[in-house]
């Protein structure tokens, strides 16, 4: 997933091995997104990533569903 252009992901080499991850923390932004094609609510996202807002998920969600179309 190409990531660019999401304002919520940053891309830092030597951090988590230079994934694209949740701006600010070590949260893959491709985690966020699996977790939620495998039928996680967002509720239970939030709930395992509490660092998140359940706005910054949804975004996520929003993006990638933009921009790929295996997310439900």
């Amino acid at each position: 997933m190409d990531w660019t252009g999401c304002d919520l992901v940053e891309k830092i080499p030597g951090k988590v091995s230079g994934q694209p991850t949740v701006r600010g923390t070590r949260i893959l932004a491709d985690g966020i997104i699996e977790n939620y094609e495998s039928g996680s609510p967002i509720e239970e996202i939030h709930e395992n990533f509490p660092s998140m807002s359940i706005q910054d998920i949804e975004q996520l969600i929003v993006f990638a569903h933009a921009h790929r179309e295996l997310v439900r």
